[in-house]
């Protein structure tokens, strides 16, 4: 019997030695086609990266230091008292698209790694993502922001697989650790991403987990217990970029860092980075051609790529300097849409106020503001403001009017309430330009435009007006007024007219007179002038330069 058991054995152990053999052999055999679609992949690969195409205009002028940023000078020093010193702090920064804001950025860490006590290290990381592509896995495969496990089932887990052990896989946030995470457009992270960056900025670690992690298994690396037991390091400061508005964005986001606005950039400082573009990349072009960019550029990176265009026509001609009829091809096309300007008539006219209003980003501009009145029965009407305006959300919503339209209702009222309008007089409030206004700024502005058109008297058309309306003729705070008041210098006015109670905030220019204003009866007598009033208002004439007014931003 002994004997037919160890025939089985010794058959057993032929079969077996016959599958390895046959295993090696294949192997051996596949080793050298492996090895020659290696080098034939390396070489290809070598090959490929032996070919560069020459930098594009837009990498090219790059700016590398501050200085080349324009017009973010009040942007960048809150960027770097925020991360420089000894405890920097997590940053939100707004603001339009093509501004500098990522240049800012980087540059902001290379002079916090040089600012005393600081706690970056020379070697300090920046990490870059773009949260519109951030892909992840809701089961927790893949987090290339975050951090994920590779767990033994999945495929090319490896030796440590087969052995059974999962593995973990830093992300973004650790790979960050002792520098900064920069994550352009934060404002589209996807809610779940949100709510775990949120926890890692809270624990400065990324904690993982996974089913097959087994804390008393020996065969696992003392590193994989460590991560699991006390996590991945993640200690960084967050910087995210933002196109939206501040209030888009989560309030426990927005709790947790600093915010930093970025404002949009004016035609002249447009044009400056147009001419600076043309320069580095070896044409001249003129502040004509210039000015003409900055009147149809949106922003730096659209005045760069106009450029680059324009720098094409002019070598198909062979010549190295771009001339305005260059750029007007390009701009027609390009189908490129004239911006907004700044510029407004200082003619002295009956029913027209400049208003002054807060855009996107934060940027003054000057808002238009036109009534007519006639004969007929009282009738008031007002055009171009939002009518109603809705609020909460969810599954609970609720409809009211709009401030515009509160703020144009209290108008009327004070016009009646001090005579200026009656049963016999029809007045009609327009706001031009197509695009519907909010917001209860424009109420005095209304009010000096309406009694304008009742009586007859030309308003100063060197002065712009903002001030939020009362029914008893008061003059309220409202917000934004250094924006609008740089709006208000950009567009070559004279002077501006604010209420009082925004004394206390700074104003950008000394180049502007600043007026302040009480009641609607101080605000007639500055903006209404006599009918035989000629166009223009010599600067004689003006009040002196108010105190506020002589103080930079900067100060």
């Amino acid at each position: 019997m002994s004997w037919i058991f160890g025939a089985v054995q010794l058959l057993a152990t032929a079969v077996m030695g016959i599958y390895f053999y046959t295993q090696l052999k294949r192997q051996q055999q596949s080793q050298p086609r492996n090895g020659r679609e290696s080098a034939k992949e390396m070489e290809n690969l070598r090959r490929m990266r032996g070919i560069s195409l020459t930098e594009p205009l837009s990498e090219h002028v790059r700016p590398q230091r501050f200085q080349d940023i324009v017009g973010q000078e009040e942007g960048i020093r809150s960027l770097l008292a925020i991360l420089c010193g000894r405890n920097p702090q997590h940053v939100i920064i707004y603001g339009p698209p093509g501004i500098g804001k990522t240049c800012a950025a980087r540059l902001a860490l290379e002079a916090a790694k040089q600012s005393p006590g600081t706690p970056f290290q020379p070697n300090a990381p920046f990490i870059e993502m773009d949260a519109t592509c951030v892909r992840f896995d809701e089961r927790a495969i893949a987090d290339p922001l975050i951090g994920s496990v590779h767990d033994p089932i999945y495929q090319g887990a490896g030796p440590l697989g087969v052995a059974g052990v999962p593995q973990p896989k830093p992300g973004a946030v650790s790979r960050a650790h002792g520098g900064v995470l920069f994550l352009d457009e934060i404002g589209e992270l996807h809610p779940i991403q949100m709510n775990k960056l949120l926890k890692v900025l809270e624990d400065r670690k990324v904690m993982l987990d996974s089913a097959y992690y087994n804390p008393d298994d020996t065969g696992t690396p003392r590193y994989i217990h460590d991560i699991f037991k006390n996590g991945l390091p993640a200690d960084f400061r967050l910087i995210g970029a933002t196109t939206r508005s501040p209030e888009e964005l989560p309030p426990a986001l927005r709790s947790r860092c600093m915010e930093v606005f970025f404002r949009a950039l004016n035609p002249e400082e447009i044009a400056r980075i147009a001419s600076d573009a043309a320069a580095r990349s070896g044409f001249s072009m003129g502040w004509v051609t210039a000015s003409l960019v900055g009147k149809y550029a949106a922003c730096g990176r659209d005045a760069v790529n106009m450029v680059q265009m324009a720098g094409g026509v002019a070598q198909l001609d062979g010549r190295k300097d771009i001339l305005k009829s260059d750029m007007e091809w390009v701009i027609e096309s390009g189908h490129y849409a004239r911006q907004p300007g700044q510029e407004v008539s200082r003619e002295n006219r009956v029913g027209r106020v400049h208003g002054l209003a807060v855009g996107g980003s934060h940027q003054g501009t000057i808002m238009e503001i036109e009534a007519v009145a006639g004969p007929g029965t009282g009738r008031v009407r007002v055009t171009g403001i939002v009518e109603e305006e809705e609020l909460g959300g969810g599954t609970h919503t609720m409809r009211r009017k709009s401030t515009a339209h509160a703020s144009a209702e209290n108008v009327i009222t004070l016009l009646r309430r001090l005579g200026y309008a009656d049963e016999r007089t029809d007045l009609h409030i327009n706001f031009p330009g197509g695009a519907p206004v909010d917001g209860p700024s424009a109420g005095v502005a209304m009010a000096v435009a309406a009694v304008s058109a009742l009586t007859g008297q030309p308003v100063d058309g060197s002065a712009a007006v903002t001030g939020e309306i009362g029914v008893q003729g008061n003059v309220l705070p409202v917000g934004g007024v250094p924006a609008k008041v740089e709006a208000a210098r950009l567009a070559g006015l004279k002077r501006v007219l604010v209420p009082r109670d925004n004394a206390m905030e700074r104003f950008h220019d000394a180049g502007i007179h600043i007026v302040l204003v009480d009641t609607i009866q101080d605000t007639l007598r500055n903006m209404l002038l006599p009918a035989s009033a000629p166009d223009a208002v010599p600067d004689a004439a003006l009040p002196p330069v108010n105190p506020l007014a002589a103080a930079p931003l900067n100060a």
